[in-house]
Parts: structure tokens; sequence; C-alpha cells
């Protein structure tokens, strides 16, 4: 392998000595067949995205531009060239402007609008996680889209070639770059890790060829088909001129990539509302456990959705958290996490008794005509025997379940476990329902009313807006419904007279 490494940077050293023109000034031909793009483009992104879509968003940008409902604008190719251009002012990429991205920018704008919707309200849940991870490796934050294109920001997603997770790695990708997979996990999935992992991978493609659009070429179809394509180009050393020699879909790959990248830079000029996210990063928080957890219990325990436990924590395969080494965490908003923190304790009971119930040895009665008891002992589940010792010195009440109760809550109100309840009322859940009649031991002569505690509200979410081009600070303040003023507080160290473009401006 590593003779094959040095071989490989011998042969790129050699080509690039030959080149007489810097990469980023090779021009690409202006008469690329569209075509094959378009197909490609079709192929790749089959796998649209429609949950949670929300039709009552409103964008104040697409208002401000005055779009009507379901309009398509258009814009000419010099238009479109004269964004791009603007973008690669602030990127090491090279958005190329020719009839393969801009045959590809017209297909997302016009056929795959709802595609970039559902991307854009995804972001909210993944960008600050993959702007973290690529800082922390030195690379350029546009790569944050590449997932948007392999996944369509889906961490679940597997494809045809058994491709799996938001950045599509396969089963010995992800194994060689340390992502583990057993009966429970498959780290593929897990988002974090996984954008480690391909913020690794990218930074060793980068490094092998020099050229990011050749990295991203490999990323797609591994180094091989690319040195395979190189060598029968004739040693070419950019993308475009290795184009031709590469498989069908990788040619359509980084037109792929530029097209999303710019569709979501420019959604509002294209009158495309973002999704609504259903949740951002920065609302989320985790916590490790300490033993194997069903999500079921969790759910019950903190009245948290199933469906959204799954969603936020896609790298478990079942709704079991296994214990292992190091600690499986669950991922949720901070006010169910904090629950959890808080009712920690009654999480692994309640999985104990509900999953794990301990069978109970009752000691038979003696006969009285026998001199000796029975030397056999029974064996009863806790349903047999619930209810036979309760509290000598305890006080018994009784609760009738309103609406909206729950088990945790009533609970807390009388000072006693979720497990109590369940036994002294025989039950094999925690579901119950409104007028049940619940048996309650209490030591104390009076009971002592707890209420129930108000989880705290997460911290306000700061919301920021990317300067572009033709922004000015008034017109930021109007689009985001704030004063000047307001804009002003929220931003005490931005010349407001001098913003530039890339800038981001915090609006919330």
């Amino acid at each position: 392998m590593i003779k094959w490494a040095s071989l490989l940077l011998l042969f790129f050293t050699t080509a690039l000595a030959q080149s007489q023109k810097p990469a980023h000034l090779v021009r690409p031909s202006d008469t690329l067949d569209p075509n094959p793009f378009v197909n490609t483009v079709q192929q790749s992104l089959n796998l649209f995205y429609a949950d949670y879509a929300n039709t009552n968003t409103y964008d104040s940008i697409i208002s401000a531009l005055n779009y009507a409902p379901g309009q398509i604008p258009t814009f000419s190719d010099s238009v479109i060239c004269a964004r791009l251009s603007k973008m690669n002012e602030l990127t090491p990429f090279h958005l190329d402007c020719n009839q393969a991205t801009l045959s590809t920018i017209k297909f997302f704008a016009a056929q795959r609008r709802g595609f970039i919707r559902v991307a854009l309200g995804r972001s909210a849940l993944y960008f600050d996680l993959f702007e973290e991870k690529l800082t922390e490796y030195g690379l350029p934050l546009e790569l944050r889209f590449l997932s948007v294109i392999e996944s369509g920001l889906r961490p679940q997603v597997k494809s045809r070639a058994g491709a799996l997770g938001l950045w599509q790695f396969m089963y010995k990708t992800g194994l060689y770059f340390g992502l583990d997979e057993n009966s429970y996990i498959d780290e593929r999935m897990d988002p974090e890790k996984a954008t480690d992992a391909a913020c690794r991978y990218l930074k060793q493609l980068y490094g092998i060829y020099g050229d990011w659009n050749l990295a991203l070429a490999a990323y797609n179809a591994g180094p091989g088909n690319v040195n395979h394509a190189i060598r029968k180009s004739g040693g070419k050393t950019t993308y475009w001129e290795v184009r031709p020699f590469l498989p069908a879909e990788t040619q359509g790959y980084v037109p792929n990539f530029i097209a999303a990248a710019y569709m979501m830079t420019y959604h509002a000029e294209y009158n495309i509302i973002p999704m609504e996210a259903k949740i951002h990063n920065a609302q989320l928080d985790t916590m490790c456990v300490k033993s194997g957890i069903h999500m079921q219990t969790i759910s019950k325990l903190v009245d948290w959705e199933l469906t959204e436990i799954q969603s936020l924590n896609p790298v478990y395969k079942t709704t079991y958290i296994p214990k292992m080494t190091p600690a499986r965490c669950v991922t949720g908003p901070m006010d169910k996490i904090g629950l959890l923190v808080s009712f920690e304790d009654s999480l692994y009971k309640l999985e104990e008794a509900i999953y794990n119930p301990k069978p109970i040895i009752i000691t038979p009665v003696v006969n009285q005509d026998t001199t000796q008891k029975d030397s056999l002992a029974v064996i009863a589940s806790p349903a047999d025997t619930l209810q036979t010792n309760p509290p000598s010195t305890a006080n018994l009440m009784y609760h009738k379940v309103k609406s909206g109760e729950n088990m945790r809550q009533i609970a807390l109100r009388y000072n006693v476990s979720i497990e109590q309840l369940m036994e002294w009322n025989a039950l094999r859940t925690t579901n119950i329902y409104v007028g049940q009649k619940l048996t309650i031991y209490t030591n104390q002569a009076q009971v002592q009313v707890t209420p129930v505690p108000t989880p705290t509200p997460p911290p306000p979410v700061k919301k920021y807006y990317t300067v572009r081009p033709g922004d000015t600070f008034g017109k930021i303040a109007q689009r985001n419904n704030l004063t000047q003023a307001q804009l002003q507080r929220l931003n005490p160290g931005v010349k407001v007279n001098s913003i530039d473009i890339g800038q981001r401006i915090r609006i919330k």
C-alpha cells in the first residue's frame, strides 16, 4: 500500500511539474454535452426526502422579491456565472461555469425544488456539526454540501451498492476509518463519527490529488477509477480534463456538487422556501447510559415520541441502546435530556421492571399435620405476588387519574417511585387512563404534595444570516422583520456601513 502511495505521489509531482498552467486557470470546454449530467442528476436524486414538510412556512426574502406562489424564476447564463464567480472568491473550490454546471443548476431549479427545500430545512440539524468538524481538520466549509448530494441529509439512507449514512460510506471504507458495526449499531449512521471519518477521508484524497474537484471524484468513484482516468487522459491534472474518462455517475458528480452549493446559497432568488426545521443542532443535548436501555423505556419515562428518539439517534439499528465501552449515548432536545438526567435512577429501574422482571420466591405455608416444612420453593411471577407486602406503617390512600397526568407526575406528587406505583396497582406497564383509581402507600401522616418540576426551557437559539451580493444592513434588518436598531444590538461589533459578502450577521 505504501509503495503504491509513493508511486502516486511521484506521478503527480512529475505531471504538475510539466503543466504550464496553474490548475485554477485551466478552463473546461464550453461545448460539453449536458445530457449525461441531467440523467445522472435524475438518478442520484431519487432519494427525495419529504418528511415534516410544512407549507405554512413564510420566507421574508422571497416576499421582498415579490414572487407569486409557485412562481419559478429563471436567470440568464451570465447571471448564474456571475453568482458562481462571487462564490469562487470565498472558496478554494473551482466552481466552474460551463454547460455541464449550467444545465445541472437549471435542472435543480426547475425539477428538484422540493429536494432543495427539504435539504435547507434539514441543514439546521447537521450543518453546524459539519462546519465544526471541517474547521477542525482545516477543510473548506463548502464540503458541507457534499452530504446533500450524497444522502439528501438523511443518516439512514442506503444506496443500491450498500453505501450508508449521511456521507455514504461503504462497509469496508467505514471500517478503515474506524466506523464500528455490530448487531445493534452502525456508526456509518452516526452523524458525528461519520462526519469525522468523511473529513479524514477527504483530507487524505486532497493530499493525493492536490485538486478538490478530483478529490470529490475519488470520493465518489474511488481513487482507483480516478487514477485509471488520469492515465487514459494522458496524465491530465484537473477534473474537467479527466472527466470524459471517468464513470458516467462520476462525470455528473462535481456538477451536482456545484449545483447543490449554488442552489442552497441562492434559494431565495429561485422562490424556494426552506422547509421548517423540526429542531436545530443548538437545541440538542446528550446523555450516555450506564446499562442497556430500550428506547421505549425512555419514551414512557419522559413522554418522548419513540419515532423522534429513533430519528435523532440513527446510529442504532433497533430500538435498543446497548451497554458498550465506550458508553453509548442518547441525543435529544435539551428538555427531554434534562429530565432523563434528573430521573436516571428511575430509568434503569423502569427498564428492569419492564424487560427483566425478577421472579419472586414464595415459601409455602407449613402443613398443620406435618412437623417439617416443604423443602421446595415455588417460583412466581411479580403479578402473582403484587401488593402482598405493603409498608406496615404506611397510610393507604387513592389517587384518581386526571386528564394529562402520567405515572412520572403522580410518583413525584406523592414522593414515591414509579416502580412502587406499578407494584401496588399490579401494573405491568406505565400506561394509565383517565379516571383510573391508583392505590398509594405513604409513610407521612399527612401527604406533602410535591409540585412537578417544570423543565427549564432551552436558551434562545441564535440565528445567523450570511451576507450576499447586494445586501445592506438595512435590507437584512427589513428581510428578517427587525428594525435597524434591533439588528445593531444583536451585532454590536459590526460596522453598519461596511459589511462584506460572506460575513455572518446575527438575526436572532
